[in-house]
């Protein structure tokens, strides 16, 4: 019945106060906690789950570096064993591992030990494959909380590959248990009793410290055997053995909270363009800078590749990628998105420059002939559409279209315009060149892992022009006819199958009186969809499109009790464009509009015409199996609690049967139970608040009332996803791969070769998640996926030598080589040491 008394502080690194503030007052708390372990008022601290309070505070006092060792030496101080506390379910598995390594690679530099405990108690949820990510770096254990099952205080949990952590459901905030000397013997008490109240048996944990605060020590006479000062390893070596058999948890962590236990759906669609930078962001490092620095050899290139992802791995705390801080927060972070593509997309351009393919425009624009190189960055032969930015000399213009083996390609003109044309390299003196600008589309089919080339034949002439399209609202292509409807919305008729589907893409818009947690419709709500004001049809050979403008006509606001949408009208048009590629069974639907609405909500829905009880998610690395439900559940009669939302996170698949749709960058989707089933994708969420205490969804505030004008999301809102009907795993988890990372087109340099068809890795039966160059500098490691819920035989090849099996840490299991054979169980990761 011992409680175990840990002292901590659970540091935001911004949240109601932008970083820099924060860290003002982080620096102070270090030194105030090293003057406490100096004299003896506090035996042991935990520095928070991240190593980047430590770095952070002693990047501004170095004075306090050597203490701070000290301490950590002696196993006084305790922190990690991530380096920052991210939002668990709103960035990929990579992300989370590149988390893990990075902490272990920063606290050797700080000359500090990790905790061995997979902290992670105030993030907003907890994704499925987090004790496989645990288990990969050796950490067999996790403190959770938000979206554990209230029943259990501790449990196994378990991952859909199999992998088990011993977890603990504890709050990590109770600050006032011992804030004040005089009353800390009733508060223990009364704590004891309310964890006696879930387990009969203890020990029991209390985290002494909350969100920003100051330790305080335990009190005088209250050592005596009734509680004492702990750290969360040995709490978990008490408890390791005492997990009940039958207590056993599979998959994601989203239960309905206990009081004041919220999981904060809302934050899945707050400030979507956070969301939608992530995703781009981390596709372009783990898809494209990291494979192709590993094929060009680019060994001096994995510094700016670190620092690429620790300006990534800056926007994944849960108050940054939730969107739900101040203004001034999100501001940054989106200057960090910045930074870190731009370190991207140098790394890309100097690995295509070393493998032979120089993309930098540099010298006479063309006047015959245009060298196009598509690359894939997938590991299995990738057909699919790409656009590519032709320039030539004024006076001039695409004539045609090549592929290697000088056989005609269609191609479709998309926008042509005079642009000047800057180019500078180290080697590049600085010139500006007057140019025509022509965008092209077409379908290209690169081999796996490598890359193909087209000629654009150029020829003297004006401008060409754009199909303008005719109008219409009717295409057909193939056995499919796509028809759009006086709502925006369209109807797929598949006459291979028999199969009608209308209402894909309808967009419906309601109140959205809540904050930037939560969602939380007006009790007078108004659900509003686009009226079709225009459609044209563009046909080629390339794609047939339907491009329809509609208007949205939505209450300005809310009303000032906020229990209505506002009498207030505004119209915002939209541009609806729906395509269908040649010879590709998918719908490519988007959106674009400007958002001059406050408090509102956006979905795009995409019914199914099967029955349905579950839908299917892809999460970091496996499918699940989520229950349909109605839009939203219950209202919460007691204060402290919430409703269920029924949005659950994705990271780009979404399937009922019959129907997968593909959405990277928008990891909101619900699951409707009705007739028929149907899958809501936000695509806006507005409001601007970033907690209220008056939500009927959430009866208590969630953090503090403060204004945030700019999560109303007043700018520019594009949203697109892939539509397909198919619900087979292995093909749908291939194409929203595909979606997550498409093909990219660039041209070379004037005077280039079209280059030739180069393969590089391939992998058949599997999903590649990482090909990056290894932490240790010695080759690479190869990162294989099995999402589906069936075995595989993955087959590799084109790699440098011989696999050896890693973990996630990248410490090799054993030292025989693999063949290029390799089995996977049913929603397995493997990882292999490659030419080290």
């Amino acid at each position: 019945m011992t409680v175990h008394v840990v002292n901590h502080t659970h540091w935001d690194r911004e949240w109601y106060r932008p970083m820099e503030s924060f860290r003002a007052r982080l620096a102070e708390l270090v030194a105030r906690v090293c003057d406490q372990l100096d004299a003896g008022e506090l035996g042991r601290f935990h520095l928070d789950g991240q190593t980047i309070t430590a770095l952070d505070a002693l990047e501004i006092r170095p004075d306090l570096a050597g203490r701070v060792r000290a301490h950590a030496a002696a196993g006084r101080i305790q922190v990690g064993p991530w380096h920052v506390l991210a939002d668990n379910q709103l960035v990929s598995g990579e992300n989370l591992i590149r988390n893990l390594l990075t902490a272990r690679r920063v606290a050797a530099d700080l000359g500090l030990e990790l905790a061995p405990i997979g902290y992670c108690p105030d993030a907003f949820g907890h994704p499925a494959d987090l004790p496989r990510v645990l288990r990969g770096f050796g950490l067999d254990t996790a403190l959770v909380w938000r979206g554990a099952p209230p029943a259990y205080p501790r449990f196994t949990w378990r991952s859909p590959d199999g992998s088990t952590v011993t977890a603990v459901n504890q709050g990590y905030y109770e600050p006032e248990v011992l804030w004040e000397a005089a009353s800390a013997a009733d508060r223990l008490a009364t704590f004891r009793a309310k964890q006696a109240g879930r387990d009969a048996d203890g020990p029991y944990l209390l985290l002494n410290g909350g969100d920003h605060l100051a330790p305080r020590a335990l009190p005088a006479g209250l050592a005596d055997g009734a509680a004492r000062e702990s750290t969360l390893a040995e709490y978990f070596a008490a408890v390791r053995d005492a997990v009940p058999a039958d207590a056993v948890v599979d998959g994601e962590l989203r239960y309905p909270g206990d009081w004041l236990t919220f999981v904060l759906a809302g934050t899945l669609s707050t400030r979507l363009y956070l969301k939608q930078a992530n995703a781009a962001t981390e596709t372009l490092l783990e898809s494209w800078a990291e494979p192709l620095t590993v094929r060009a050899g680019r060994g001096e290139a994995v510094g700016l590749l670190r620092h690429a992802w620790d300006l990534l791995l800056r926007n994944a705390p849960h108050d940054s990628i939730c969107g739900c801080s101040v203004d001034e927060v999100h501001r940054e972070n989106e200057v960090r998105f910045d930074r870190a593509r731009q370190a991207g997309e140098h790394l890309v351009e100097r690995a295509l420059l070393d493998l032979g393919l120089d993309t930098r425009l540099a010298g006479d624009p063309v006047t015959d002939a245009a060298a196009l190189v598509v690359v894939n960055p997938h590991a299995a032969p990738a057909a699919g559409p790409v656009t590519v930015d032709v320039y030539t000399a004024p006076g001039h213009t695409v004539g045609g279209l090549v592929d290697a083996a000088g056989a005609p390609v269609p191609y479709e003109l998309l926008e042509t315009e005079p642009t000047p044309l800057f180019c500078a390299d180290l080697d590049i003196l600085p010139d500006t060149r007057d140019t025509l600008r022509h965008r092209i589309a077409f379908v290209a089919d690169p081999p796996a892992g490598g890359w193909a080339g087209w000629t654009a034949t150029v020829v003297p002439g004006g401008p060409a022009t754009p199909d303008p399209g005719v109008p219409g609202r009717t295409v057909t292509r193939g056995d499919w006819t796509l028809t759009v409807a006086d709502d925006a919305s369209f109807t797929l008729v598949d006459a291979a199958s028999g199969r009608t589907l209308p209402g894909l893409g309808r967009l419906v818009d309601t109140g959205d009186a809540g904050d930037t947690y939560t969602y939380d419709p007006p009790r007078l709500d108004e659900a509003v969809s686009p009226v079709l004001r225009d459609a044209r049809v563009h046909q080629s050979a390339v794609a047939s499109r339907i491009v329809a403008r509609a208007e949205l006509t939505v209450p300005a606001g809310l009303t000032a009790d906020r229990t209505a949408r506002s009498a207030e009208r505004v119209t915002i048009p939209l541009t609806v464009t729906a395509t269908v590629w040649a010879d590709m069974p998918e719908l490519d639907w988007r959106v674009e509009f400007d958002n001059t609405a406050d408090d509102h909500r956006l979905q795009a829905h995409f019914p199914t015409d099967a029955a349905a009880t579950i839908w299917r998610a892809d999460t970091h690395f496996s499918l699940l199996d989520r229950p349909l439900k109605p839009a939203l559940g219950p209202l919460p009669e007691q204060r402290g609690y919430e409703a269920d939302a029924g949005v659950a996170p994705v990271r780009s698949l979404a399937v009922l049967p019959g129907l997968a749709v593909l959405a990277p960058g928008l990891p909101e989707v619900q699951g409707i139970d009705g007739e028929p089933p149907s899958l809501a994708v936000t695509v806006l969420r507005a409001v601007g608040w970033l907690s209220r205490p008056d939500l009927r969804t959430r009866t208590a505030g969630a953090g503090p009332q403060l204004p945030t004008p700019e999560a109303q999301c007043r700018r520019r809102i594009v949203a697109g996803v892939g539509v397909r009907l198919d619900d087979d795993e292995a093909s749908a988890t291939a194409a929203a791969a595909r979606r997550r990372a498409p093909l990219r087109a660039w041209q070379l340099r004037p005077g280039t070769p079209t280059p030739a068809p180069t393969t590089g890795l391939r992998v058949d039966g599997a999903l590649v998640s990482a090909y990056k160059p290894a932490e240790d500098g010695a080759g690479a490691v190869l990162r294989l996926v099995n999402p589906t819920s069936t075995e595989v035989v993955a087959t590799v090849a084109g790699v440098p030598g011989e696999l050896v099996e890693c973990d996630l840490a990248e410490r090799p299991l054993g030292a025989e080589a693999v063949g290029e054979r390799v089995p996977l169980g049913p929603y397995a990761t493997r990882s292999f040491r490659v030419g080290g």
